[in-house]
C-alpha cells in the first residue's frame, strides 16, 4: 500500500507540472510583485480582470494583458480556452463554481465558505468512511498489540506469513481495510491545490471584504500595519488545525509507529502554524471551515460508534 501511495502521489505532482499551475507575477528585476494594500503577490495567470485600479496598473506596468480576459462575474468555464488537464478539468470548473455562489449570495469570501462546505457535503460517505476505519483502528488496537509482542523476536519468513495471516483476521473481525482509511488522503491532496490555486486566480476574490476583514491580506501584513485583530484568523488556523489532527489520528500497530505518526503530526501542526500568518485571509478561511467540518465529523462518528457499543 505505501507503494501505491508514493506512486499516486507521484502521478499528481506531474500532472500539475506538465499541465501548468499558479504563476507569480514578477518585475524586471525577477522579484515578486506585490499589492501594496493587501501585500499579496500577484498571480500572472489569473482568470478574470482584477476591478481594483491600483492593481490594474501593476500588471500594465508588468506589460500583462489583462483586457482580453472576462470581467469575473462573467467568467465561464471554458473561458481562455484549454490550458492543460489540470486547470481546465480542476481549477476553472471550481473557481466557476466559488464566483457563480459569490453572484449569487453577493459575497465572495461568503462562497468560500458555502463551497467548502458544499465539498465535504459531497464527500462525506467518503470522509466518513474514513473516520469509521480510524476508530475501528482504536478499538482494535489491543489485539495488534499482542500481536506484535508474540512476534517481536520472529523474523524468519514462516513466522512473517503467519502474523500476516493473523493481522489480517483482525482486520476482518473489527472491518478494517487499510485502502479506504487512505481514500479520502487521496482524494484531499488534489482537492486542496486545485482549491488553493482556484482561489489564487480569482482577482474578485481578494478584492472583497467579509465582515470588515480583507480577504487579500495576510494576517502578518495586517499585524505590521496595526491590524492585530487579525491574529483571531492565527488561531482558528491553529485550533482548527491541532484538533482535526487530534481527533482524525488512528490507533498504530507499534509503539514506535505510533511515536513516529505523534512526530510528524506535531511537526506538520507547527509547519501549518508558521504558514497561517503568510496565508490570505480567504485561504484561512477554506482551512478553518474544512478542518472544522473534519472535526465535527469526527465527533458525531465517535458518538455513533460509542452508542453501537452501549447497544
Amino acid at each position: 500500500m505505501k507503494n501505491k501511495k508514493i506512486t499516486l502521489v507521484l502521478l499528481f505532482i506531474m500532472l500539475i507540472s506538465l499541465t501548468g499551475c499558479t504563476k507569480i507575477l514578477k518585475n524586471e528585476e525577477n522579484k515578486a510583485v506585490q499589492n501594496q494594500t493587501t501585500g499579496q503577490s500577484l498571480v500572472e495567470n489569473i482568470l478574470c480582470q482584477p476591478e481594483d485600479q491600483s492593481t490594474i496598473e501593476l500588471y500594465n506596468q508588468n506589460n500583462i494583458d489583462i483586457t482580453k480576459l472576462p470581467k469575473c462575474n462573467e467568467f465561464k468555464i471554458t473561458s481562455g480556452g484549454y490550458e492543460g488537464i489540470w486547470t481546465t478539468v480542476f481549477v476553472k470548473p471550481l473557481a466557476w463554481i466559488i464566483i457563480q455562489i459569490g453572484n449569487l449570495v453577493k459575497n465572495y469570501g461568503l462562497s468560500v465558505i458555502i463551497v467548502t462546505l458544499l465539498i465535504r457535503l459531497v464527500m462525506y460517505p467518503v470522509t466518513q468512511k474514513t473516520a469509521m476505519q480510524s476508530e475501528n483502528m482504536k478499538k482494535a488496537k489491543p489485539e495488534l498489540d499482542k500481536l506484535e509482542k508474540k512476534y517481536k523476536n520472529r523474523q524468519d519468513n514462516e513466522s512473517m506469513m503467519q502474523k500476516s495471516q493473523e493481522m489480517m483476521a483482525i482486520y476482518k473481525k473489527h472491518n478494517i481495510s487499510p485502502l479506504s482509511g487512505c481514500l479520502f488522503s487521496f482524494i484531499q491532496i488534489p482537492l486542496f491545490f486545485a482549491f488553493y490555486e482556484a482561489m489564487n486566480r480569482i482577482p474578485a476574490l481578494f478584492e472583497e471584504n467579509l465582515l470588515g476583514f480583507q480577504l487579500g491580506t495576510s494576517p502578518l501584513t495586517a499585524m505590521s500595519a496595526g491590524k492585530f485583530y487579525y491574529i483571531i484568523f492565527v488561531l482558528l488556523v491553529i485550533g482548527a488545525t491541532y484538533f482535526s489532527f487530534k481527533l482524525n489520528s488512528t490507533a498504530s500497530i507499534s509503539g514506535e509507529q505510533e511515536k513516529q505518526m505523534k512526530m510528524m503530526t506535531n511537526v506538520s501542526i507547527i509547519m501549518i502554524s508558521i504558514a497561517s500568518f503568510t496565508i490570505s485571509t480567504g485561504i484561512a478561511l477554506y482551512w478553518i471551515f474544512n478542518s472544522g467540518f473534519t472535526i465535527l465529523q469526527n465527533l458525531l462518528v465517535k458518538r455513533r460508534k460509542k452508542n453501537d457499543n452501549i447497544i
